[in-house]
């Protein structure tokens, strides 16, 4: 039986080597992957509301900055340790939203400093060191300060958000019908004020009434700034709410993590393997002409004149490269000019053959038979280098 092999295109590259290609690029994507998931860069972090790197319409870049050009130093931290850590004595702590803090936690690291501003305070925060248990609204436009606080006295009228009761405040500033946009008063020995700032310092509105007179005189009376955001970090472990982990079963995990190794051991043991290719006879003779054939048919059925001619065109090089006894990885240039000298033709002519691209399966055919007729010219006008040997 004659076996027919597909001659290997020289040049083409294998198919291991193909996948050693695709094998590293994946490779390379997973560890470039793993490098920018582990590391943290702080201007990746989302910026949020009266953060003083925002540069967004809610954050309060703008407020620091003109802080820090007033000889104001401005520490950004985001967990209660370093808050504490970064605090010195007459230092003014800053604290942003309050969310992630327990009251215990948010007693003891606002009364740590010597003055603590809540910028964005609730009615929890309130209700926590001033005992304003009363809800209350917002407010409907400007409104003067009217109070003793010399901060607020300078700024003047400003439009305050959330609107808090009283309580036991010594100092209530900017009334409104309902409660007051600012509280002001001491706890064992710690200045306490509390506003809602995000309508006050955001930067879409600091340039709006006496806003930017407010922060500064509320931020601004200290040379040392630590402005704290509290983070996710910050949540006691007593008050987390659970996660799927701890509501899971013991047993889940050593379940899964069998199950995962089960199904890679059926894999290695039931997948497909691809070894070495081993010769096999086949139950029938096939003829050369009905493989070619088939081919020939497919690739008509693909309406591609042009990747069949490029077929046509390597092997015609190929062969009459071993016929002018020229590399197997000659080009078409040198192979026209070997031809030139023994058909005693112009190169120019032969090079424009070598290189047509039929666009029809007619001029394919045309094709082809220019390739046999050079190839039949180069064979008869000399000997072959197998016979030259």
């Amino acid at each position: 039986m004659t076996v027919l092999e597909t001659p290997v295109e020289p040049g083409a590259p294998s198919r291991a080597r193909r996948a050693w290609g695709w094998a590293a690029l994946v490779a390379g994507v997973v560890v470039i992957g793993s490098l920018l998931t582990l590391v943290a860069v702080p201007e990746w972090r989302a910026k949020g509301v009266l953060d003083p790197e925002g540069p967004g319409p809610q954050g309060a870049m703008a407020l620091a900055r003109i802080l820090e050009d007033q000889g104001v130093e401005i520490a950004v931290v985001h967990t209660r340790d370093e808050a504490e850590k970064a605090l010195s004595p007459g230092a003014t702590l800053v604290i942003g939203s309050t969310t992630y803090l327990s009251d215990d936690a948010l007693r003891e690291v606002a009364l740590s400093a010597d003055r603590t501003v809540l910028l964005n305070a609730t009615a929890r925060d309130a209700e926590l060191f001033f005992d304003a248990t009363d809800p209350v609204g917002a407010a409907g436009g400007a409104v003067a300060p009217a109070c003793d606080l010399a901060a607020a006295e300078r700024a003047g009228a400003v439009r305050p958000g959330r609107l808090f009761a009283r309580g036991d405040a010594e100092t209530a500033c900017y009334a409104a019908p309902g409660g007051f946009g600012l509280l002001a008063g001491e706890r064992d020995g710690t200045g306490i004020v509390l506003l809602d700032g995000a309508d006050l310092f955001a930067n879409d509105a600091l340039t709006t009434g006496g806003n930017a007179a407010l922060g500064l005189n509320l931020l601004g009376a200290d040379d040392a700034l630590v402005w704290y955001l509290p983070s996710p970090a910050d949540i006691d472990p007593g008050t987390a709410p659970d996660t799927l982990g701890s509501l899971s079963p013991r047993w889940l995990t050593p379940a899964i993590v069998l199950l995962i190794g089960a199904v890679i051991a059926a894999g290695v043991w039931r997948g497909r393997r691809f070894g070495p290719l081993v010769a096999e006879d086949l139950p029938v003779t096939v003829r050369g002409s009905e493989t070619l054939e088939g081919r020939a048919r497919l690739y008509q059925r693909a309406h591609d004149p042009q990747h069949a001619a490029e077929l046509l065109r390597r092997g015609a090089l190929r062969r009459l490269a071993r016929r002018l006894a020229l590399s197997p990885r000659a080009t078409a240039e040198e192979v026209a000019a070997a031809a030139s000298v023994r058909l005693g033709r112009h190169p120019s002519h032969i090079l424009q053959t070598l290189h047509e691209r039929p666009a029809t399966d007619a001029d394919l055919v045309a094709f082809g038979e220019r390739l046999r007729e050079l190839e039949s010219a180069v064979e008869s006008t000399g000997p072959s280098e197998r016979n030259a040997r």
